[in-house]
């Protein structure tokens, strides 16, 4: 693997962005989307493979449309549906086809729960004769067509419907559900939050029988938020949310028998998480996913659905952990695709039906970062990964056996393709440091450039006028590692001068901060501090993705402790060039990077002056149990490894200036975080700044919120940097 980095500074044309220094980047201009990126529409490829679908919207008309677009020639071919064709129906934020895509189900009046979840007014479109059905007159979850078009499963106050929508028959499938104490067919909060799904039943390939899971959360204990709103007295929100070390909701497993409406459970042994379910293509078989408590022994399991025996076809175990992907696809034969990094790479592998393995259809020491799929009459396997350089991506296709590897899309930076339903065509998007997303039609075997569809010369032009410093990649070593890191100097750097440092990071298990795309607001921000005369840089440390399976697992049982050490020893190293102020050297970082900021400034108080954190984590033991048990086992297992890096535990050690922020509302790292850092300090008569949004949540955005959360950051670096 390559291990320096150097980018080209400047494109053809894009010398007078840095040039031309008319106007200075401001915080509501970034946050009031003044420099957002022209992209294409979310869209969906037909079963052809020749065309595909787009929903768009007119925002003046409030009229949402399906509109059929060719591949090869990009045009519009015609509009399955527009919302003002339909009586009585809102325009439709999302839509879903049926397998034959004669039914299309449309969704309305969808407000958020959580992070992926929602509620909504669903309708389903039968697109020849048009005729129009609404599934349910409350707001519902996750409604899911069966193969045919002719049911559709959805869940509603925590009980599994399915609806018939020939005679407009439905059946209440479950009826246990209640909130905060069963739930069927979705998941709770932290399987949404952290195996990354909502939607826990599936239908089988020819739609006679629907697997789904249930989830007790009887012993699972409560949380409750303060929700301040705009009424005289605040509202509570309460759910289920069990923190490192506490019980979780008990999963098993169902199916159902859609014609008899049978409902058989299927032992699996106990099993504590149940983290995937897919059908094969035989509608008589299920894969199950289950994995253990301290998520290092990973089962692949098939189900027979008509004698509920169970086969165990693969197994992963690992001295950390096992990742829970969504790379599992089965050939006709119900052979199967599974990606893994036993190897030390995440590399893609090959099983028959019976679990043995075929072969590793990739190798080498670069990672798979994304398996796009499987055309099995051309025999490709169509990815992404790092083999061009781990801050890069490249889109490549292999045969199963390993051979005949071909580049489709390596331009140095970041590709990622969008593949036809036959895996004729892909639509490449490309970015890197210097060039927004450009969007460009290939054909899949050879990777051939067929036509531009949409670049982003506007926002380059309009870019002009403002003053833009390149980011400078390059490793820096750290603690016996090349660490990947950029730096941004301001426009006129002279290198005779001191400049002072504000350092960014993330940190988290697998992540990457450091990567050669186009900007993020984030990124933007970071020009408003460098036009003000600050170096900002950036060091993706132990822990970080994308270098293989032992530099990011280093940090197992140790969460924080490396990753700061690490961007401390890459503080004093970038204070020994002569134009870094060594006394004026501050961090920041959000949710797990709020946390490392925080840890920064004090165990690292010989070397940060400042340091804002944002919605941090300041104890292990206030987080969800599936995350942080991934990577730190139980509190009861490893209390030093929870308490040795919790800041509250020492804020006697703050000699900096410290900024806090933190939402209200926030579900997902819970204000608990930062009240627990304050009082801490409080009582440690420590001097510091804090502010709390009120109602918002992890994001902490929603009007004018981040122009003001940002202004208060910009100023705190001012004063204090």
């Amino acid at each position: 693997m390559r291990k320096f980095y150097v980018l080209v500074l400047f494109l053809i044309g894009f010398q007078s962005v840095v040039i031309a220094q008319q106007k200075k980047i401001t915080v509501a201009e970034i946050y009031s989307g003044a420099f957002s990126t022209q992209g294409l529409d979310v869209l969906r490829s037909m079963n052809n493979g020749r065309q595909y679908t787009v929903l768009n919207f007119d925002p003046a008309r409030k009229v949402s449309t399906i509109d059929k677009y060719d591949y090869k020639t990009l045009e519009k071919v015609e509009t399955i549906v527009s919302s003002d064709a339909l009586e009585g129906v809102p325009y439709f934020s999302s839509y879903e086809f049926s397998n034959d895509e004669s039914k299309v189900l449309l969704a309305t009046e969808v407000e958020s729960i959580f992070r992926r979840s929602t509620l909504g007014i669903f309708y389903v479109l039968d697109i020849k004769t048009k005729e129009l059905v609404k599934i349910d007159e409350m707001k519902i979850q996750e409604p899911a067509l069966s193969p045919n078009g002719e049911k559709v499963a959805y869940v509603r106050d925590n009980n599994l419907y399915v609806m018939d929508l020939t005679t407009g028959n439905t059946q209440q499938i479950t009826k246990d559900g209640k909130k905060n104490e069963i739930i069927n067919g979705i998941t709770d909060w932290v399987y949404e939050e952290e195996f990354a799904f909502v939607r826990a039943f599936a239908w089988n390939s020819n739609g006679t029988k629907i697997a789904f899971l249930r989830f007790d959360e009887t012993k699972v204990p409560e949380f409750s938020m303060d929700l301040y709103g705009t009424e005289k007295y605040p509202s509570q929100n309460v759910f289920k949310y069990p923190k490192a070390g506490e019980d979780n909701a008990i999963v098993r497993l169902y199916l159902l028998d859609v014609a008899s409406g049978t409902i058989s459970g299927v032992d699996l042994g106990n099993p504590y998480y149940i983290p995937r379910i897919k059908w094969m293509n035989n509608p008589n078989y299920l894969s199950v996913q289950t994995i253990n408590r301290h998520q290092n022994d990973l089962r692949l399991h098939e189900v027979n659905a008509n004698t509920k025996a169970v086969r165990l076809l693969l197994q992963e175990t690992d001295e950390a952990y096992v990742d829970i992907t969504d790379d599992l696809t089965f050939l006709a034969d119900d052979s199967f695709i599974w990606t893994s990094e036993k190897d030390g790479w995440n590399h893609i592998y090959l099983y028959n039906s019976n679990g043995e393995l075929m072969n590793q259809i990739t190798k080498g020491q670069w990672e798979v970062t994304r398996y796009y799929g499987y055309d099995q009459n051309e025999d490709k396997v169509y990815y992404q990964s790092t083999e061009n350089g781990a801050i890069n991506r490249g889109v490549y296709s292999v045969e199963s056996d390993g051979k005949n590897k071909r580049d489709l899309a390596i331009a140095e930076g970041t590709n990622s393709a969008s593949f036809s339903a036959d895996f004729s065509y892909f639509i490449n998007t490309f970015s890197n440091a210097t060039t927004p997303p450009v969007y460009t039609l290939h054909k899949a075997l050879s990777g051939k450039k067929l036509k531009d569809i949409k670049d982003n010369t506007a926002l380059l032009e309009k870019m002009e006028g403002y003053v833009l410093n390149p980011r400078e990649f390059s490793t820096i070593n750290i603690n016996g590692n090349d660490l990947n890191m950029y730096i941004i100097k301001p426009q006129d750097f002279d290198a005779s001068k001191k400049y002072p440092l504000l350092m960014y990071q993330y940190s988290g298990p697998g992540s990457q901060s450091v990567s050669n795309t186009w900007y993020s607001a984030r990124d933007y921000w970071h020009q408003v501090l460098v036009a003000e005369g600050y170096i900002v840089a950036c060091v993706d440390g132990r822990g970080t993705g994308f270098r293989g399976r032992d530099f990011k697992k280093t940090t197992y049982l140790n969460l924080v402790k490396y990753e700061t050490e690490d961007q401390i020893a890459a503080a004093k190293k970038l204070s020994e060039r002569p134009y870094i102020d060594a006394a004026r050297t501050g961090i920041w970082g959000w949710s797990f990077g709020g946390h490392m900021a925080t840890n920064s400034l004090l165990k690292g108080n010989d070397t940060f002056e400042m340091a804002i954190a944002v919605a941090p984590v300041t104890s292990w033991r206030f987080y969800d149990t599936i995350y942080t048990e991934r990577f730190m086992r139980t509190p009861e297992e490893n209390p030093s490894g929870y308490d040795d890096n919790s800041p509250f535990n020492y804020p006697e050690l703050l000699k900096g200036d410290f900024l806090l922020i933190h939402g209200s509302g926030d579900d997902n790292v819970h204000v608990q975080n930062t009240m627990r850092m304050i009082e801490a300090l409080v009582q440690a008569n420590k001097q510091f700044e804090w502010a709390i949004y009120p109602d918002k949540n992890h994001g902490i955005y929603g009007g004018n919120t981040r122009i003001h959360l940002f202004n208060k950051m910009t100023n705190f670096v001012k004063e204090h940097l």
